[in-house]
């Protein structure tokens, strides 16, 4: 078609002269009204130009030999060859449809209808996305308000911008499309929010965890020193650290004498120092502590954040100088908040355990009730707290692999808490995991031995390790090692025979040849054990055993599961805490 609408080939020829002249002008300037007969008005109207634009002057300006007649003869030549080429108007009609010109310089906004029907996307323009209409049907104005932000401010005009382009996406789907994106969409939030919780560890690694260090850093967390503290009594020791009980030395205050013997015993009765604390230095020369220390310091923050009820308060570490003597050989320490410093397996190795706990866990000794009653609720209490515990940082991708009485620490208020994470393990991001390695206690390991199965893959870099993750939790419950630790915790505790080191040992190889089942194992064991605490209530204590103390494909319950089963529900533990806060009260 555009073919046709061209001069013959002959009009090259005849009009050589008057192109070559056009081609290379000659340097000749004249003014604009001078030449007003050498360009007619038809040709300029033709155009859509005006007398004074730059194409005209140039034109005008030429040689000579570029006369008016010149482009008279030019422009007859070119109405006649479109008048010889034209089509047919009634072929024109039938074949091809006539665009009128102002179809092709503004289409109008029917167009715009069309294509969104169509199912085109709409482009909203800015200035539409800025309006004070828009931003109200969008963005309700008592939000606005409660934010201190106007339709003006940039952050309010991009959500407009953004909703108003969903929104006028979701207007170009039909019923059926808009299903399907719906149910899209659902499927995508629940893969994102299913444990071990890839959308909420994005919010904890790039939001939470940078605001943590930037409070940390503001509040001077992150700069403790050596000088900082004063070591009192070693009160325990582990694999990779040993403990200590300590104080935080007041600012200003008179310099510390190096304490020994008896007056480091002394450390918590002292007066001058109000703030105890408690110590952990990582041990100098062993293979693996340092390792160790770092992912409990580590541990400590993601747990603090992400449930801060189930670890004691951390409040960071510090390297020790080498040359002092009371820090010995420098290393790491790691500090907490004193919030006790006696541990479950304190208590459960002492010969008056439960009843040792009562005032702790009830606020007072419980009255009303016979001592096995009273002990029942005591393990009862204590196994509530552990499940609640477990289930929070099961719910953030982590298991702890490490559960035993003495890595939960008991409070001065009753509260059971987990601490030792060096063992742990974030499974959302494989951090301190490797597949043919596990760090354990044989008294309390469950017969898998290792957290996920190890022919399981090295895990790929965090972000890609954190979106498959679910697919890997669903797939191998690793969450369930943990759930094994805290069954054999509650045995310990219900059954006096199995609170020694030796007890603990023996009931473990008669487990081993029961097969894991503890029905057999109750069967065929010649110990005769004192089952008492946990066959009251119609043996729902028992109950709860076996499904803990299990092999992993055979029922063993996961952390919410276990908090579901009869034998909490029935709250006797928290209605006689009620009772005793009463009590207390008056």
């Amino acid at each position: 078609m555009a073919s046709s609408l061209l001069p013959p080939p002959t009009f090259a020829n005849k009009h050589r002269s008057l192109l070559a002249t056009a081609k290379h002008p000659a340097p000749r300037l004249t003014r604009c009204g001078a030449g007003g007969g050498a360009v007619p008005d038809e040709l300029l109207g033709a155009l859509h130009l005006g007398r004074q634009s730059d194409t005209v002057v140039a034109t005008v300006g030429v040689s000579e030999d570029t006369s008016a007649d010149g482009w008279i003869d030019l422009l007859d030549e070119i109405k006649g060859a479109l008048q010889a080429d034209a089509p047919d108007p009634a072929a024109t009609a039938s074949d091809a449809p006539v665009v009128p010109d102002v179809l092709l310089s503004s289409p109008p906004a029917s167009v715009d209808a069309a294509n969104a029907a169509a199912g085109m996307a709409v482009a909203v323009p800015d200035e539409a996305l800025t309006s004070a209409a828009d931003t109200s049907r969008f963005i309700p104005e008592e939000l606005l308000g409660a934010l201190h932000m106007d339709a003006s401010s940039p952050p309010v005009r991009a959500a407009t911008g953004a909703l108003a382009r969903l929104d006028a996406l979701a207007a170009s789907l039909t019923e059926p499309e808009r299903w399907a994106a719906a149910g899209l969409l659902a499927v995508v939030w629940l893969y994102l929010t299913a444990r071990p919780g890839v959308l909420s560890g994005a919010v904890d690694a790039y939001l939470l965890a940078p605001l943590q260090l930037a409070l940390d850093s503001a509040l001077g967390r992150r700069s403790l020193k050596m000088s900082d503290f004063v070591v009192g009594e070693r009160i325990g020791e582990g694999s990779f650290g040993v403990v200590y009980s300590g104080a935080v030395v007041p600012k200003g205050g008179a310099a510390v004498e190096e304490r020994r013997g008896k007056a480091k015993t002394k450390l918590q009765l002292d007066d001058r120092y109000k703030e105890k604390v408690i110590l952990k230095k990582i041990k100098v020369g062993t293979a693996g502590a340092k390792e160790c220390g770092d992912y409990e310091e580590w541990f400590n923050y993601r747990v603090a954040r992400a449930a801060p009820e189930s670890c004691a308060d951390f409040m960071g570490s510090f390297v020790a100088d080498k040359t002092k003597s009371e820090f010995v050989k420098g290393g790491k320490w790691l500090v907490w908040k004193f919030e006790g410093d006696r541990t479950l397996g304190n208590y459960v190795t002492d010969k008056s355990f439960p009843s040792n706990l009562e005032p702790l866990m009830f606020g007072r000794a419980l009255r009303g009730a016979d001592s096995l009653t009273r002990g029942a609720l005591v393990v009862k209490q204590v196994m509530r707290q552990l499940i609640t515990s477990l289930r929070r940082i099961h719910d953030t991708g982590i298991v702890h692999r490490d559960i035993k009485p003495s890595n939960l620490v008991v409070t001065r208020r009753g509260q059971v808490k987990l601490i030792d994470f060096g063992a742990a393990t974030d499974l959302r991001i494989g951090k301190n995991y490797t597949p043919d390695r596990t760090l354990l206690d044989p008294d309390y390991c469950p017969p898998e031995l290792y957290v996920l199965p190890e022919e399981t893959p090295q895990p790929p870099a965090e972000p890609i390790a954190a979106i498959l993750s679910p697919i890997l939790w669903q797939l191998n419950s690793p969450d369930l090692f943990d759930m094994y630790s805290a069954g054999v915790v509650l045995m310990q505790m219900a059954i006096p025979t199995l609170r020694s080191p030796s007890g603990l040992k023996n009931f473990n190889s008669e487990l081993k040849a029961a097969g894991y089942d503890l029905n057999r194992w109750r069967e065929i064991t010649r110990r005769r054990p004192d089952l008492q605490i946990l066959d009251l209530d119609s043996g729902r204590g028992w109950d709860l055993a076996t499904k803990l103390i299990a092999q992993r494909g055979q029922g063993r319950l996961s952390a919410a599961a276990a908090l579901r089963h009869p034998y909490f529900l029935l709250g006797g533990d928290r209605a006689a805490a009620v009772l005793s806060k009463l009590q207390l009260s008056k």
